[in-house]
């Protein structure tokens, strides 16, 4: 192996992306992986370096809120790709387009019949006791048949190379503009290497997104109005907002752009109220319609929930989605796979204790120390255990909150998430660090779609399990590799 990666080393008890062992690379690898290798450390560093000043340049940043600061950073990004095999990413794309289904399905039942409460596949108390749950929405159909029009399913393969889900996200997911980018960074410094590794392309993401909220309009999609509703600047996805609605030629609103009018909603304009028909909300809920939800809201648009009601307008994602994604609900899924489809899951789980339950709470107590803890209700890595690593007094802690609401958290044991080559600055050499993925699908009229490659999240910190960007995590160019022919 040449110069870059002849030191790199996988970590035992891991699956690396790139690598089956110390210098061999898997197979369908080898030639992107000599051509990548083939550079020096400093030709390598001064690469990096120019895709860090791109991405400074295109402005492609988060907020971080944590410091109460709203601190502002360029997205990190690490310039070795992931790739992923055609064989693997075709399991895999099935494996989504089932589960995206089925949480289409249960999200139908249960703000519908409850037909599968009745039949106990699903405890009632954990799906109505659940925060997300929005019995407002409750008898409501939406215009278009779509609830679920954006999904991103946050994935980790494990030690034998298999690929898990580790949990849904079908509110607002966020991150896709972060994957376009990326691709352009790699594509201005390694041009040739795309070439040589045959992968599908993602820049045509925006458009197909375009595709699939027009598909849902209450009205004829050649004639709809379709706009990107966001909370404002301050949000910490405003650059992927405005991105989007870039790259899709539709209008970027904040929420004094929209009126009400007899269940109808409007977008004022220069040449007066112009009917709206698609809304793409990056609002949350709480915020969405101070009639509804919280009265002092300022990023909501009055009387928005009675138009999508009525018929009128399609949300996108539609409200109260996040009963689907609620981490309590996650265990489920595979029953919903099987009652819905009536087929078996093509994708494993992580095993997952549900506090709410006796035998699970008391097992989740007794073994804080050997368990990953999370709070049903939170992302982005917070309110969250890692129970072994965690502190004496950290662990009490947790401990003291779980028997007092034990249906806020669930527990999971720790599984070792898989490893790619990533670049050190201070060592100036390649590092196996821990990745996820996140892949997003989208739901139009005919169906779901699945966006071949994602966003692979990478924790950037030597050790680390936590990929997520606001605590110290970046991001790398997943290329999906076409079918050899």
């Amino acid at each position: 192996m040449t110069s870059l990666f002849e030191r790199y080393q996988t970590t035992a008890g891991t699956y690396d992306e790139l690598f089956e062992r110390a210098g061999v690379p898997r197979a369908g690898f080898d030639r992107v992986l000599s051509s990548l290798g083939a550079s020096s450390a400093d030709e390598f560093a001064k690469c990096q370096a120019l895709a860090e000043m791109a991405m400074l340049n295109q402005g492609v940043t988060f907020s971080v809120y944590a410091d109460n600061r709203g601190t502002e950073k360029v997205f990190p990004f690490d310039l070795v790709p992931r790739i992923v095999a055609a064989p693997d990413w075709n399991k895999l794309e099935l494996g989504l387009v089932q589960r995206v289904l089925a949480l289409g399905c249960f999200l139908d039942d249960v703000y519908g019949k409850q037909q599968i409460l009745a039949d106990n596949v699903i405890p009632r108390e954990l799906v109505l006791g659940a925060k997300e749950y929005m019995p407002i929405v409750h008898g409501v159909r939406p215009a278009g048949g779509v609830r679920m029009h954006i999904a991103g399913i946050d994935l980790i393969r494990d030690p034998a190379g298999a690929f898990r889900v580790l949990e849904d996200n079908v509110r607002t997911p966020s991150g896709v503009s972060y994957v376009v980018e990326n691709r352009l960074a790699t594509k201005r410094i390694f041009p040739h290497l795309f070439e040589q590794a045959s992968v599908h392309r993602v820049d045509h993401y925006p458009s197909r997104l375009g595709e699939t909220l027009r598909s849902v309009s209450p009205r004829d999609p050649d004639e709809s109005t379709v706009v990107v509703l966001t909370p404002g600047a301050f949000n910490s996805a405003y650059f992927e907002h405005s991105f989007l609605a870039r790259q899709m030629g539709i209008e970027l609103v904040e929420a004094p752009d929209l009126f009400v009018d007899k269940d109808r909603v409007f977008m004022r304009t220069t040449r007066g109220p112009m009917p709206v028909d698609v809304i793409y909300r990056r609002t949350d809920e709480a915020f969405l319609d101070p009639e509804v939800f919280r009265p002092d809201s300022m990023l909501g648009v009055p009387g928005l929930m009675r138009a999508w009601a009525a018929g009128n307008v399609t949300l996108a994602n539609a409200p109260g989605n996040g009963v689907a994604d609620d981490k309590a609900i996650y265990p489920f899924v595979p029953d919903m796979i099987r009652y819905y489809l009536s087929e078996e899951p093509l994708l494993d789980q992580v095993p997952t204790y549900v506090c709410l339950r006796d035998d699970d709470r008391n097992y989740v107590v007794d073994h804080l120390s050997e368990l990953v803890v999370k709070a049903v209700d939170e992302s982005g890595g917070y309110g969250m255990l890692m129970g072994p690593q965690a502190t004496r007094a950290q662990l009490d802690d947790f401990r003291s909150r779980i028997i007092a609401n034990p249906r806020k958290y669930i527990a999971q044991p720790r599984i070792e998430l898989s490893t790619c080559p990533t670049w050190d600055a201070e060592r100036r050499c390649m590092e196996p660090r821990r990745v996820d993925l996140r892949p997003y699908i989208l739901t139009s009229r005919e169906g779901p779609w699945v966006l071949p490659g994602g966003l692979t999240r990478v924790a950037l910190v030597q050790g680390s399990y936590v990929v997520n960007s606001s605590q110290g995590g970046g991001s790398k160019d997943t290329w999906v590799q076409k079918e050899v022919s």
